[in-house]
């Protein structure tokens, strides 16, 4: 029984130490949820520019919104990676607003689809509710040998789906619109790499960052529900207007 025990206690003790932050996505989800809030803010605030100058004014100013949205992607992640969180907190939050902006068309035309409308926004948000649930447990107990296989896949998966997305925008650029049946085939798609990659996060996050880089951990995670959230709305568009 005293071997059965401490080869028990070295297991445990073993994990314990893969764990660089064992409690980064604890100290990462108030943020998490303060930036999910703001990008409701933003979306908010680009559809009203959407209602009073128009859909031309919002594309207008949506393209350097979308570049404003990687650039401070990129310069608040480097300031999180350093633990400089005083100055990733604010660029994090503005990052969070303009992210809501740039989504704000694809609100727009949700409201506007006849069957998605704002019960689909609110199945959407849900969706993402129950998807953090029912993913932290899962990958918080996942074996190193599953853990990692997974993040490998999924890895992959996110490749060869931005790839497709790429060549889908170089399409439409030529004139060239996507098939409902393959927009519906890319958004599912896209729904289950975001709800393996929840999954992924819980598995991930806590070997990859420390507990000082809990800002770190939280763009990680916002990423992955924001998406999420694009893709099954997409899914739902693309649902309720195929030929």
């Amino acid at each position: 029984m005293s071997n059965t025990s401490n080869f028990r206690d070295a297991i445990r003790e073993a994990r314990q130490n893969a764990l660089v932050g064992p409690n980064v996505i604890q100290n990462a989800l108030p943020f998490l949820g303060g930036g999910l809030v703001l990008t409701a803010v933003g979306a908010w605030g680009g559809l009203e520019v959407i209602s009073d100058f128009g859909l031309q004014t919002y594309r207008a100013t949506s393209l350097p919104a979308m570049i404003l949205f990687f650039v401070l992607a990129f310069i608040s992640q480097r300031a999180a990676l350093k633990g400089n969180n005083d100055v990733a907190l604010p660029l994090l939050a503005t990052f969070s607003l303009v992210s809501g902006y740039t989504l704000s068309f694809l609100v727009e035309l949700a409201l506007k689809t006849p069957g998605v409308g704002e019960t689909g926004l609110a199945i959407a948000a849900l969706s993402c509710g129950i998807t953090f649930i029912a993913a932290r447990p899962i990958g918080a107990n996942l074996s190193d040998e599953d853990g990692f296989a997974l993040t490998k896949t999924f890895q992959l998966g996110l490749i060869a789906l931005l790839v497709v997305m790429f060549a889908q925008v170089i399409c439409m650029w030529f004139g060239i619109i996507t098939p409902s049946w393959m927009e519906i085939g890319i958004s599912g798609i896209g729904v289950l790499l975001f709800v393996g990659s929840a999954v992924v996060d819980f598995f991930v996050l806590p070997r990859t960052y420390e507990d000082e880089q809990y800002l770190s951990a939280a763009l990680s995670m916002y990423l992955t529900y924001v998406n999420l959230f694009i893709f099954i709305l997409r899914f739902l568009i693309a649902v309720n207007s195929r030929d």
